[in-house]
């Protein structure tokens, strides 16, 4: 949407009649009859339009709109202000005979253009700006309710510059999301409500974007020079539900503090990396005998790959990790009824970063799907174990190292590159929790002997309960464990 109304605005000089002649070239990027306008008239530097009509068919889905007015006024300081109707509705369709009727809405909306021909500055605001769902139809059940996602004072500006690349820079923020689903299943009554908001909301980026990118054919976008990077981020989320279906029912709360997902991707590259703070989820329902509690002090995931084939070796990563997670003690009843057990938050810690050679440009579907269907992907020249935690239970692993691959030889340890590097792992309380398991009857004690055995073979006592392994691969392709050759 932000694409259809404000374009790349390359000329937008100081007449409205400038701004709106390159909005109406930016709308050729839809295709012909994919913008079409009603009427425009321009009077005393005033650009009025009616009736603009948005219509795009991928053959799978089809979105139609149509926003009643726009608005540019020069202003007589080299800016031109910008309005639009308070209320946009589109419909959307796809193939399997759902249609959803939605609007854009918004409250004291305005944008002011301002800069030269070749890198122009909007800013932004509202009072209100979102979406409403107006009704949704699944081939003649129609699903009645009331969705809404309204951001609140919305404020902010982006920037664009022209030529081969259009170079859009935006940084928008809100004070909060509004959110409204309350719906009801036409088939079986049953009822789903969620409320709640998002506050303090912020998104940041910058998009390079080819001007004749072709939609129809997406898969030469990066090849062209499709680029972006940017964040979203915010303060802390509040939501509440209530879940009715016949007798079944359950009603909670979700709450989140400080949150981010960033993002870049170019024809070389993907990153991408999400992350949450002090989530707490409450949830009772008939169904069960007490409420459910659970908590979390953090949760990340974060992936670091190439995309494209690679001459030499390009940066990979891989982080996960999820801290302190804990439930209320109702639940941990359920496995420990006589509280043997640890119930100390859990946590687990992943982070794996190397360098690889990719062969193939995933960005290019024909190879993507010959990478998919066996052939080798490439080559690995090292692997980092940056961190390794697991907590839980009162034991607690811990472990690190690293690796280099010599892929020039593929002899020494038959069909895989020659390795070389150590790897440390220490692991506490292990024994106490065998035991503990085995007094509970979840763990044999012929198989508790047997993990103590392999234990003692591949690890060496540094304390109390504290057991330590380093595994290490020397130059000869030897297989070393604590110094000792097992390889």
């Amino acid at each position: 949407m932000a694409a259809l109304l404000t374009g790349s605005a390359a000329v937008a000089d100081v007449t409205a009649a400038e701004v709106w002649a390159d909005w109406q070239e930016q709308f050729t990027l839809y295709g012909e009859g994919g913008v079409t306008i009603g009427s425009e008239t321009e009077s005393d530097g005033t650009v009025s339009v009616s009736d603009l009509t948005f219509s795009m068919d991928d053959g799978q889905s089809s979105v139609t709109g149509t926003l009643d007015s726009i608005e540019l006024v020069e202003q007589g300081d080299g800016t031109v202000l910008i309005t639009m109707s308070e209320n946009f509705p589109f419909v959307i369709t796809d193939e399997f005979g759902t249609t959803v009727n939605m609007s854009i809405v918004q409250n004291g909306f305005q944008m002011v253009a301002s800069g030269d021909p070749d890198a122009i500055n909007y800013a932004v605001t509202a009072d209100q700006y979102g979406v409403q769902i107006d009704q949704i139809e699944d081939n003649g059940e129609v699903i009645e309710g009331d969705m809404r996602f309204v951001a609140n004072g919305l404020a902010g500006n982006y920037s664009t510059t022209s030529g081969d690349i259009n170079n859009i820079t935006y940084d928008l923020s809100a004070t909060a999301l509004d959110i409204l689903v309350d719906v009801t299943d036409p088939e079986t009554g049953g009822k789903f409500l969620m409320s709640g908001k998002i506050d303090g909301l912020g998104a940041q980026a910058d998009l390079a974007i080819p001007t004749d990118i072709d939609l129809e054919n997406p898969e030469d976008i990066f090849a062209k020079g499709l680029e972006m990077a940017g964040s979203y981020n915010y303060d802390g989320t509040t939501l509440l539900f209530d879940v009715q279906d016949g007798p079944d029912a359950a009603n909670g709360t979700v709450g989140t503090g400080p949150g981010e997902v960033t993002f870049s991707v170019d024809e070389e590259a993907l990153s991408y990396g999400v992350a949450a703070s002090d989530i707490a989820v409450s949830v009772t329902s008939p169904d069960f005998p007490f409420p459910i509690n659970v908590s979390l002090g953090g949760y990340g995931v974060g992936l670091q790959m190439p995309l494209g084939e690679t001459e030499g070796p390009a940066d990979f990563g891989l982080q996960f990790n999820v801290t302190d997670l804990a439930v209320n003690d109702e639940i941990w009843m359920l496995a420990d009824p006589t509280n043997s057990l640890s119930h100390d938050p859990v946590t687990v810690s992943v982070d794996v970063t190397g360098e690889a050679k990719l062969f193939f440009d995933l960005t290019d579907p024909e190879q993507a799907e010959a990478m998919a269907m066996g052939a080798v992907p490439g080559e690995i020249y090292s692997l980092n174990l940056n961190d390794l935690t697991l907590s839980a239970a009162g034991a607690l692993l811990t472990g690190e190292g690293a690796f280099t691959f010599d892929n020039s030889d593929l002899s020494t340890i038959p069909g895989v590159p020659r390795p070389e590097g150590s790897v440390t792992v220490n692991l506490k309380g292990a024994n106490q929790l065998i035991d503990t398991l085995v007094a509970m009857g979840y763990l044999p004690e012929d198989q508790a002997m047997m993990g103590r055995m392999m234990m003692g073979m591949f690890a060496r006592t540094v304390g109390e309960d504290e057991l330590t392994s380093t595994i290490e691969v020397n130059e000869q392709g030897h297989i070393l464990a604590n110094g000792q050759r097992i390889q």
